[in-house]
């Protein structure tokens, strides 16, 4: 079956799109369409693939899964062995909620202490319900910021993590539109 997901997974890297029934049968040289409907069927029970609502094929949550192959010393050197303890899809992983997830590029050093920084991309999550001490996208006084959401007797402002910046007390209005999820960063 890895041979199988390895071939799908070229041809959605290749084309940039998910192949059709037809291409899977000639992809796998399935003797029919039958049998590529079977196998796809058992990779969407693996949750490899997907379909949408239209039943066009989607990569599934364990689509590119990673390999977790131990745990690595941030402290003082030792020695390690890579033994594969387990697999974990990214999507899986950080996006529990799909249609309330989307990514924003971090511009500013205002959240550096809070180790985002400009370049960044946040992943964030919409929400109606954020909780004190989260970092929020908010919309304050008719501008976007990124800040911690902080409460002092009772009345919610926004907190930098930047002791240059000074916090951010709402004059009108204050509407949080979503919570920091993750921060993604490529070297």
């Amino acid at each position: 079956m890895e041979n199988i997901k390895q071939k799908i997974k070229a041809f959605y890297q290749g084309k940039k799109r998910m192949p059709s029934i037809s291409e899977i049968t000639h992809l796998l040289d399935a003797k029919s369409k039958t049998s590529a409907v079977r196998i796809i069927s058992k990779l969407r029970e693996q949750n490899f693939l997907d379909k949408d609502k239209t039943g066009h094929l989607l990569p599934g949550t364990l689509f590119y899964d990673i390999k977790i192959l131990g745990l690595v010393e941030a402290g003082f050197p030792s020695a390690a062995e890579e033994e594969l303890i387990d697999t974990m899809s990214l999507d899986e992983y950080l996006i529990p909620n799909k249609e309330s997830t989307y990514m924003l590029k971090v511009k500013g050093d205002s959240m550096k202490d809070a180790g985002i920084i400009e370049g960044d991309t946040v992943l964030v999550e919409r929400t109606s319900s954020p909780k004190e001490g989260q970092i929020v996208i908010a919309e304050v006084d008719g501008g976007w910021t990124m800040k911690y959401l902080r409460k002092k007797n009772g009345m919610p402002y926004l907190e930098a993590a930047n002791a240059k910046y000074q916090p951010i007390f709402p004059r009108s209005n204050l509407r949080i539109a979503a919570v920091v999820k993750a921060v993604i960063r490529k070297y």
